[in-house]
């Protein structure tokens, strides 16, 4: 069952019982931090209000312990640092409200974190049965319990960060944070600030005191996303923290020493990027304790179902309707090579389920290049039987063998057949229709946006109404 209870760190009464009314009207159970019994409370979300003072946060929200490293946060606008604390715990959600309250914004802000923890307990779900997957099963339950170096390799849209955070979840270090940054999102010049923080002054911006990652991740575990893409002069500072377990702040010459586990991922060949030059082999070798390959999709295919069925079940937790996809579809989509990988098959299911909401996913319905060979029949062969349905005499024409249906003696190329068979079918529904595509798809049974994908194939759509 989803939690409703709001953890509230506000130290203003009146903007608190302000707040507590708002929550209480929408639902849910506001619990105020020093004033109510937070112990042992499952909560869904932090309000962060006007603390003052760069250790306030920590110290208001010390009864809540390590669990609240891990909640959500609402940050009242106006509330010090208010910017950056939404920066630094964007990895679990945070958002601003302002005061006084508006219900639209509050309300989309607490949706958001709902929909954040059903995509949280999905995401944590490996789904599949295939051979790969349970290779990749086993590894995570033979390191799980040890702090080694964890090194996860795999194409993009594997699910790399699946990974990290399952080892994180099965280990002894759970109730501690896990912490994420893409080492090849950040600024190489800015990196080694989000990684071990900086002292007020240390370059122009640094109005306050920061803490970086390490020190975010104490206890817990520090996920290094595209460790591959890391300049050369950060590896050698990372390279240091790892072998010395301590490090200094920016601008700061006081060693503090570090606990945290280290699960590095890249879809980089490091051991190519070491000839290149552009990786440290040492680093390599520090990373590398116990390396899990994440295999791409396409050599997972017996998992397709399994996955579609797992999106369908986390779009439906969005309010999206489910979608099925016909026998045809699937065998479509075994043939794609799916550069994108899991990531892709769910924007795929995503795409489906609001173009066509609890419907049947034909080939026909399909982006035209995940069709495949199929498509010939499931658009062509839908478009000529219903085209036979309308014309008797011709149906039986095709099933007598007569002429019609006769092979010529030097054979014939199949699909430039069908086609030309229904670039025909479509030219006639269109001259019945005056134009207008809405009108030719009813005709043709199909879809209006897959007609006007033909059309578009074809090059028909010159002398159609297609916005029609």
């Amino acid at each position: 069952m989803k939690s409703s209870i709001i953890l509230v760190v506000e130290p203003d009464n009146s903007r608190a019982e302000s707040l507590a009314a708002a929550l209480t009207f929408m639902g849910y159970e506001p619990r105020r931090v020093g004033h109510d019994d937070v112990d042992g409370v499952a909560a869904m979300a932090v309000f962060v209000g006007s603390i003052g003072g760069n250790d306030a946060l920590s110290v208001a929200m010390g009864p809540l312990g390590a669990k609240a490293s891990k909640l959500p946060l609402l940050v009242a606008a106006d509330a010090p640092m208010a910017a950056e604390l939404v920066a630094i715990n964007e990895h679990r959600g945070a958002e601003l409200v302002e005061f006084p309250l508006r219900y639209a914004r509050l309300a989309a802000a607490l949706r958001t974190f709902e929909a954040l923890a059903d995509e949280a307990n999905a995401n944590r779900r490996f789904v599949g049965a295939s051979a790969p997957m349970q290779r990749i099963n086993n590894l995570i339950r033979q390191v799980a319990p040890f702090d080694s170096s964890v090194l996860v390799l795999g194409e993009s849209g594997t699910g790399k960060e699946l990974v990290a955070r399952t080892i994180h979840d099965c280990s002894p270090r759970a109730d501690k944070p896990f912490i994420a940054i893409n080492c090849g999102a950040i600024p190489a010049e800015l990196l080694e600030s989000e990684l071990f923080g900086h002292e007020k002054g240390a370059f122009t911006g640094a109005i306050n005191t920061r803490k970086g990652r390490f020190e975010l991740a104490e206890g817990g575990t520090l996920f290094l996303d595209e460790i591959g893409d890391m300049s050369l002069p950060m590896q050698v500072k990372l390279l240091r923290v790892l072998q010395e377990r301590t490090f200094e702040r920016v601008g700061g010459n006081k060693p503090q020493r570090c606990d945290v586990r280290i699960i590095a991922a890249t879809h980089r060949n490091l051991e190519q990027s070491i000839q290149n030059g552009i990786f440290r082999e040492d680093l390599f070798y520090r990373l590398n304790v116990f390396p899990v390959e994440m295999p791409p999709l396409r050599e997972r295919l017996d998992d397709l179902s399994s996955l579609i069925g797992e999106f369908n079940h986390r779009l439906a937790a969005r309010g999206l309707g489910n979608v099925r996809f016909s026998g045809q579809a699937l065998s479509a989509l075994r043939g794609y090579a799916w550069p994108g990988n899991v990531r892709e098959l769910s924007n795929l299911v995503e795409r489906m389920a609001i173009l066509l909401p609890h419907g049947e996913i034909r080939a026909a319905d399909l982006p035209e290049k995940y069709r495949g060979a199929s498509v010939v029949e499931d658009i062509c062969g839908a478009a000529l039987l219903a085209y036979m349905e309308e014309q008797p005499v011709i149906a039986d024409t095709y099933a007598n063998g007569n002429d019609a249906a006769t092979l010529p003696a030097g054979g014939l190329d199949l699909k430039d057949h069908l086609a030309g068979i229904e670039i025909g079918l479509i030219r006639q529904a269109l001259d019945s229709a005056n134009g207008v595509v809405a009108h030719a798809a009813k005709l043709l049974r199909v879809q209006r946006t897959t007609l006007v994908e033909k059309l578009r194939k074809y090059g028909l759509n010159d002398a159609v109404q297609i916005t029609a």
